[in-house]
This record gives structure tokens, sequence and C-alpha cells, in this order.
């Protein structure tokens, strides 16, 4: 039976919510496949260290990720990247022993690969599935077969930063992410979840670790009056906690049905453009950027809004408009399943 190796890594939920989607589509179509976590193939306790890194980087000082990622995009910085995604290659190589393909989520794991290709050590084919909107440097290897892109202009960035082949797919989501059925299914939705019936809700999301400027965010939107906030916390129970003292009535940690949560909401207001927008779109909400992360939470709004397809909101002045044009009726905007095309 042909097999597939996905790896991913859990630095955040985006890279892990696209490796179990992918794997969930290959067992329907009859193919095994297994998913491996790119930092438990680095040496000791490093992966675990660069993880909690990356988390307290976005809690303490997030200024700073837009500084890294940027250096990260210069020649010197980005072959010490290389060399450091390089010490998870021998346990790379036995992880894909025996597969047919390799797919990558996670840059570092794709850059790890890459370099077996180059030694002549991975003779399987190679595929960097990107889970950002847009596009760095180190999510590109020149050694991988084939690069998945949520958009046609990430394809063209992928192109620009040296990939061989790329192809525009909209953006791996499980299926529970649906269209609300009508006003029936979303008043029961409503009261499963203890929201009020009677306003627009914004559901406002920060990735699965409650990182940003989501009080701030909260705060904004209590004060324009169109919509009552519907936080979701992740795992950041401090700013949970936070937000009920503040007097926020409806404030959840993590949530399990975040489908139904969404189903049961009006509109999306997020900081970063990663699996949390692809789901709420592949729902059929509108979303809304704002107060976006530093680094990619800005590369990706940037060519979200370029896309047309998430707006992005740039000041608290433009808040009110934003969110007025986001409650008109509009159609869905992507179909979950639509077909792939090609480019380059």
């Amino acid at each position: 039976m042909e097999r597939v190796v996905i790896v991913s890594a859990r630095i955040g939920a985006g890279h892990d919510g696209a490796a179990k989607e992918l794997a969930r589509l290959l067992g329907e179509r009859g193919t095994s496949s297994e998913v491996v976590d790119f930092l438990d193939l680095l040496p000791g306790r490093l992966g675990r260290i660069l993880c909690g890194a990356y988390h307290r980087q976005l809690q303490v000082a997030p200024r700073s990720w837009d500084w890294l990622l940027g250096a990260l995009g210069s020649p010197g910085p980005a072959s010490a990247a290389h060399r450091f995604a390089g010490l998870a290659v021998e346990n790379l190589a036995d992880a894909v022993a025996g597969a047919q393909l390799v797919v990558s989520t996670y840059p570092l794991a794709t850059l790890a690969a890459g370099r077996l290709r180059a030694q002549g050590r991975l003779a399987q084919g190679l595929v960097a599935y990107l889970t950002d909107p847009s596009v760095h440097r180190l999510c590109v290897s020149p050694w991988a077969d084939l690069v998945v892109a949520p958009n046609a202009l990430a394809a063209e960035q992928a192109r620009a930063l040296g990939a061989v082949r790329t192809v525009v797919r909209q953006p791996l989501v499980a299926p529970a992410f649906r269209p609300v059925a009508g006003a029936a299914e979303k008043a029961l939705l409503r009261v499963a979840h203890g929201l009020p019936g009677d306003r627009a809700l914004a559901l406002v999301v920060s990735g699965s670790w409650g990182v940003g400027e989501v009080e701030r965010t909260v705060g904004d939107l209590r004060a324009e009056g169109t919509v009552e906030p519907v936080v979701v916390c992740g795992r950041n129970d401090a700013l949970r906690h936070r937000l009920e003292r503040a007097g926020v009535r409806q404030v959840f940690g993590w949530v399990d049905d975040m489908a139904g949560l969404m189903r049961a909401c009006d509109v999306v207001v997020q900081n970063a453009g990663g699996l949390t927008t692809s789901e709420a779109l592949a729902t059929g909400l509108p979303v809304l950027t704002y107060r976006c992360l530093p680094g990619h939470g800005r590369a990706n709004a940037a060519v979200l809004d370029q896309a047309g397809t998430v707006p992005w909101v740039r000041s608290p002045d433009a808040l009110g408009a934003a969110l007025h044009a986001a409650l008109q009726p509009v159609p869905p905007v992507f179909d979950a399943i639509a077909p792939i095309e090609v480019a380059g």
C-alpha cells in the first residue's frame, strides 16, 4: 500500500490542523499516512525549547518577532536557519524511510527534507504545503517537487523564492467547518453555547495560544457597539481571567466545537490570518483582520487584504465601517472543495 509521511510541528495550530486534515483525506482514499512532529526529530529537548521560546516571544516581545522574521529573510540568518533544520536530518531520514511521498506543513521541516534530497538520500516525492497566505523564504526549498499555495499571490511569492512548481488550492479545513444551515440552526447553536440571541456577535480569535492585543481589540469592539464580542482565549487562561474580571460576558478558553461556535456568530475578528481564518471563510463568515500580530500576522494581513478576501482594519476609527460592511449579506467567500489550479 502507498504510504505518505506528513511532517508537521506543534507550533500554534495551523501546521497540525492542515496535517490532520490531509491525513484524513488520504485515509478516505485508501492511502496510508503518518503524521510526525518535526520538533520531536530535533536532538534532545531542542524542539521543546524552540516551541517555548517562540511562544514566550509572542507573549512578551511580539515586535521582536517582526524583526527576527525580517532578518531571516536575508542570506546570512537564513543560512543559520538551514543549518538548524539540518539537526533533524538523521531522525527525519528514519521517519520517512519507505514512504512514497513526503509532505511538509512546517518550514523548517521543508528545509530538512530538502537537505535530504540534496544529499541524494530522499528518493520520495517532496511536497511543501504552505499554511499561511504569505510566503517567507524559509517556506520554500528548490528541492521540493511541488509547493501547494493557498492563493495565487502566495504562489507568485513562492516562485519568486525558487519554487520549481506550484499549485493553488483552497486551504485544508475539517468538513465540520461549513455554512450555517439557517436561522434555526444558528439559534440552537447560540443556546448551546450560552450566547445571546438578539445581538450581532463578533468572534474574536487569536490562535491556539491567545496572543496579541486581544484586550484592546475587545475594548474597541465594545466601545464601537455594533457587535458583542465573543472571545476565544485558547490555552491562555490568564487572558481569559482578565477579560472575565473586566466584565466581558462571552469569554471562552479552549473550544472543542469551534465550528459550531463560528456558525453561531456573525463575523470573525482575527489577528494572524492562519488556520482559524481559513476555517471561518469555509464556514461562510466574513472575516476582518484587526490589531494583527507582528511578523507573519502583518504579512498575512497584507496578502489577504490585497486578494480582497479579508479586509485589514488598520485603526479603531475604521472599525465601525468595516463591521457594518462585513455584516451585510454576501455569498460565501469560497467553496472549500474548489478544484486545484496549476500555476508555473
